[in-house]
Parts: C-alpha cells; sequence; structure tokens
C-alpha cells in the first residue's frame, strides 16, 4: 500500500512533465554556464551578471568602526560595527526601525529624510556607512545604486530612478555629518560577510548564496572576464551579483507553468519561483490541486483545498515533515491514511527538486569561479536565508549539500559552506572598510 501511494504520487508527477530531480545536473550546468557568459558579454540573457565594483582583495582593518545600514524588507536596520585582528565583528548601538513606505505612501524627500533621522544616534561613530540596499539598484562605479524599481511592497514611487547613497549623503550633509556611503546588495554583503569570517583562514575565493523569501547568489570574477565593460583594469577582480533568481533554463513541468500564471510576474524569476521560500507553498499547492482534479483525493479533500486562498512554504513543510501535526490549515482536514502518504509524496517531492536545483545553482557558480583547486586554498560559501536553514522536508539542508558534493568532488573543487550571523550588516560594514 505504502509503495502503491508513493507510486502513484511518482507516476502523476512524471505525467506532468514534473522531475523531481530537477532535470540532467549535467546539462543545467552548462546551460548557466552560457547564461553567465551571455550576462557578462552584455547579451541577452536571463542571468544579468552585475557588477558590485566590490573586491574581495583587501583587508578589513581592525578596530576602525564603520556605520551599517540594512534596508532589506519592512524593516530597517542601524548600527556600528569594528573588527577584531581575528575578523570577529561587533556590533554595537544597534537599533531597529520601520522600513519608510511599508505603512503608508511616502515621497522621495521624506523617505530619504527619515534615513538619515534613524543615523542620526550614530552619525558620530564613522566617516564611513556601508548600506545594504536589497532592492533591485543599479550599481556605479562610485558604489552607489540607482533604485530601479521597488519590491516586497515598499510604496515610495518618487525615490525610483534616483541614487540613493548621493541622495541620503545629501540629507546627512545638511545636518553636518559628511559620510562616503558604499551601496551593495545583501548576496554580495553575504559573500563579503564571508570574507570577514574567513580572515584567519585562507581561502581561494568566495561565493554568497541566500536561500530565504527569494534567492540569488554573487561570486568574484576577472575583471578581463566582464566583456560589457570598457572601463575595468583586466588584471584585476570585483564581486559580480549573479540575480540567479531569474535563470530560465531549468525545465518547467505543466504545474510549475499553472502556478506561474498565478503570480504577479508570471514570466519573471522562474528559477526562484522553483527554490525559493515565498514560492514553494503556492507551488505545492498547485500540484496538490492538480492531484485532485485528477481524481487522486476524496471529494471533500478535494474541495477544501480548492477553497484554501493559499498555501504557506512553512506549513507544507511542517505538514511534510509531520503528517500528524494538529495544528496548521492541514489539521483540519479529514484524512485518510493513504490520503496523508499521498499529500506527503506530492509536497515532498517539490522540496527534494528545490534542493537538486539549488545545489545546482550553488555548484555552477563555484565553477564559474574557477578556483577551489587546491585543499590549502578552498572556495568559502557563505550562505543565508530561512528556507536554507529551516526547512525540514527530506532533510533540505543536508540534500543540498550531498548534492553539492556529487557535483563539485568529481571536479576537483574544494570547498567551504558557512552561515554568518547578521550577514547584512557584517558584509555592508566589510564594504564600507575595504572599498
Amino acid at each position: 500500500m505504502i509503495r502503491r501511494m508513493h507510486r502513484e504520487a511518482r507516476d502523476f508527477l512524471r505525467a506532468q512533465g514534473f522531475d523531481e530531480d530537477g532535470g540532467d545536473a549535467g546539462l543545467l550546468l552548462a546551460d548557466f554556464a552560457r547564461e553567465m557568459d551571455a550576462g557578462l558579454a552584455g547579451k541577452p540573457s536571463s542571468l544579468p551578471m552585475i557588477p558590485a565594483f566590490l573586491t574581495t582583495g583587501k583587508p578589513v582593518p581592525a578596530g576602525r568602526p564603520v556605520i551599517v545600514l540594512d534596508a532589506g524588507g519592512t524593516n530597517l536596520r542601524v548600527g556600528v560595527v569594528s573588527f577584531d585582528a581575528a575578523g570577529h565583528p561587533r556590533l554595537e548601538r544597534f537599533a531597529k526601525h520601520k522600513m519608510p513606505g511599508t505603512r503608508e505612501p511616502v515621497g522621495a524627500e521624506a523617505f530619504f529624510n527619515t534615513l538619515a533621522d534613524f543615523l542620526m544616534p550614530v552619525a558620530d561613530a564613522s566617516g564611513e556607512i556601508g548600506f545594504c540596499f536589497s532592492y533591485p539598484a543599479e550599481i556605479t562605479p562610485d558604489c552607489d545604486g540607482r533604485l530601479l524599481r521597488w519590491s516586497k511592497q515598499i510604496m515610495a514611487p518618487e525615490v525610483e530612478g534616483r541614487m540613493v547613497g548621493a541622495e541620503l549623503a545629501a540629507r546627512l550633509a545638511a545636518r553636518g555629518h559628511r559620510a562616503r556611503i558604499t551601496v551593495l546588495n545583501d548576496t554580495v554583503a553575504a559573500l563579503l560577510a564571508g570574507k570577514s569570517a574567513g580572515m584567519t583562514r585562507r581561502h581561494g575565493s568566495y561565493v554568497g548564496y541566500i536561500l530565504g523569501t527569494g534567492t540569488n547568489t554573487a561570486y568574484v570574477e576577472r575583471n578581463a572576464a566582464i566583456a560589457k565593460r570598457s572601463d575595468l583594469d583586466p588584471d584585476g577582480a570585483m564581486i559580480v551579483n549573479v540575480e540567479s533568481g531569474g535563470f530560465s533554463r531549468a525545465p518547467r513541468s505543466r504545474l510549475d507553468e499553472k502556478f506561474d500564471a498565478t503570480t504577479k510576474d508570471p514570466g519573471a524569476y522562474m528559477y526562484e519561483k522553483m527554490i525559493s521560500g515565498a514560492y514553494l507553498g503556492g507551488l505545492g499547492l498547485t500540484v496538490l490541486r492538480a492531484a485532485a482534479d485528477a481524481d487522486m483525493l476524496s471529494p471533500a479533500t478535494a474541495r477544501t483545498l480548492r477553497d484554501w486562498p493559499g498555501l504557506a512554504t512553512k506549513d507544507l513543510d511542517d505538514f511534510c515533515d509531520n503528517p500528524f501535526l494538529p495544528t496548521g490549515p492541514f489539521a483540519a482536514l479529514r484524512l485518510s491514511d493513504d490520503e496523508r502518504r499521498l499529500l506527503q509524496a506530492l509536497g515532498s517531492a517539490v522540496f527534494r527538486r528545490a534542493a537538486r536545483l539549488a545545489a545546482v545553482n550553488l555548484a555552477a557558480v563555484m565553477i564559474r569561479a574557477n578556483n577551489g583547486h587546491d585543499p590549502l586554498y578552498p572556495i568559502c560559501a557563505n550562505i543565508d536565508g530561512s528556507t536554507y536553514y529551516r526547512t525540514l522536508t527530506a532533510g533540505f539542508r543536508s540534500r543540498v549539500e550531498g548534492h553539492m558534493r556529487a557535483l563539485l568532488e568529481p571536479r576537483g573543487i574544494h570547498y567551504e559552506l558557512t552561515g554568518i550571523d547578521d550577514a547584512p550588516l557584517i558584509g555592508a560594514a566589510v564594504a564600507g572598510l575595504t572599498r
């Protein structure tokens, strides 16, 4: 009976074109490589490959404070960071505020003045500010960022198109504080946080990876390979923001396409919708409803699933990890054991595929980094994000790491995976101190 239910789930998914292995890993790695090459050359690509104009080649000075600002969602965090000789960070004078524009619309003047107000209590600590700004932005060679568009429901339309670093610096100067502001995104910050943590361990290169609500990757690239820019020292290197959530070459099933059509931005961020926390619950609900439409569930269960307005990733993960959990939306369903087995098998397949695709993403970037072949100097990959660390189904984290070993060990690539607390703040501090 148990084998039959799992076989039914597998056969149903295959009929929908849903491959829980995520497709041929070798072909996916090759497609990642081609898209990265095209993005670096400025050719059409689903991977923009955005230069960050920051490097890992400079030492992080010890004992020098830097102001840090992290704008990444509904909250905005401020503090002062310094590092000891071993690279251990010390965060002081920390405060958390609501991001302006989350509760009600604000104009540009009010937005930047509010940010300046938040910084005033620490403005005397340093003339350097590292600003982790985790919204779509074009980074300029002077390490400022032009906001392209808001995400995460921020209501401040007048800020779009403006240079966020220069605008904030002007408001601080009007208050008598001059500061040099370095703008970077959260994935670049994750990479730099790994750099700070590895000061007592020598690494060949660095990678930043985020798998939380969304997903993205950053790595260090040779300037000579960034063909779309002619103003770079060809002997140098810099961090590149891959924007890997937009990768479009992974094979999608009819269920992926059906779910994508329900999102706010159909056709965009296709890889992100297959692996990240903002989407796995919704994709899972699409899978379960399709099974109901195929008469694989009782009429009562099918009706309830169709009536749900949505399904959070955590609720799907909790059920797949423990199908008898007394809380959550599944607890209200009157399920037979066979239905539990079927729902668990279908939901778990969504997480298993996500783990495989996450590993392919990380492996592709490490291969592109062309480093880590000497075990004395492994690649340091700092991973941040709740989906990676908190997902329980199918031993998610260990599954990602197992796939990575299978992909990278045969290629002789040595690496270390790490997780740095407060990575956006720590990485912003490194950027502010080493720019």
